[in-house]
């Protein structure tokens, strides 16, 4: 079967019934779907605030509208993005690819974890008011086209991310689905949540590094059981609120001395 054939097999998949109703009734799936539209809404809490700068300098009239079409450009990325992803996936050199680079994420997140956002922030700023996407589309479109492309360079990452918890269609299609929602419309209680319990944003990370693993040892046909990865998530949450009260604790006890 050539690899035209195999993606338009993949497609076909979309609209196949009977495994929505296989996955709609499966508790596990629903399990996967839910780690990701978690995984999501964590690491899209400061992709949020990014677009949200590129769009403030627009009248408020045309920031939604801006950021509905960047909306409209995400799906169909990642639309594209697991119909041929689903095919690519089976070749052991584009997990090892994969894996490398959400471990690449995961361990320069923790290298940048001191320098903040303000760079990024102002980078994207200076994209919308002074780069060639401004001067060759005008300032609205200019401003649609870079969200766009940010949209898409946040998808690759939460693409690589799904492929390492699951390659089933549905379960791939509904967590990106959700979960440019989340980056769209539950961002806001995300960011919240990351202000009150900072350590989650870390946890994300720590939960791509072991994405990564996963894809890895899938390689060597070593595959990471759900329970086994259920059991792991369940703990690394735990260990994430530990730390939190513990680090609560501490910053009590500094400002009752002082």
């Amino acid at each position: 079967m050539s690899v035209f054939q195999h993606i338009l097999e993949t497609y076909s998949q979309f609209f196949n019934w009977e495994m929505w109703g296989e996955v709609l009734s499966d508790p596990v799936s629903w399990g996967l779907i839910g780690t990701l539209i978690i995984l999501e809404g964590l690491l899209s809490a400061d992709n949020a605030l990014v677009l949200a700068v590129m769009v403030k300098h627009l009248p408020p009239e045309k920031r939604k509208k801006a950021l509905f079409y960047g909306l409209l450009g995400a799906y169909a990325f990642r639309f594209i993005a697991i119909g041929i992803g689903v095919y690519l996936i089976k070749l052991w050199w584009v997990k090892v690819l994969g894996a490398g680079y959400l471990a690449w994420l995961s361990i320069k997140y923790f290298i940048d974890k001191r320098k903040g956002s303000e760079e990024e922030e102002e980078q994207a700023e200076g994209i919308n008011q002074k780069g060639l996407l401004m001067r060759l589309f005008g300032t609205f479109w200019g401003t649609v086209v870079a969200v766009e492309l940010m949209d898409i360079a946040f998808s690759v990452d939460s693409v690589l991310a799904a492929f390492g918890v699951s390659e089933k269609v549905w379960v791939l299609f509904l967590g990106g689905i959700l979960g440019v929602l989340m980056m769209r419309g539950v961002a806001g209680v995300f960011l919240t949540l990351i202000d009150r319990v900072p350590e989650l944003e870390t946890t994300a990370y720590i939960l791509i590094l072991i994405i990564a693993i996963k894809m890895l040892l899938t390689v060597f046909h070593i595959e990471m059981s759900h329970i086994t990865f259920f059991i792991i998530l369940l703990l690394t949450f735990g260990a994430t609120f530990i730390v939190h009260f513990q680090n609560k604790k501490k910053e009590g006890s500094r400002e009752n001395n002082s």
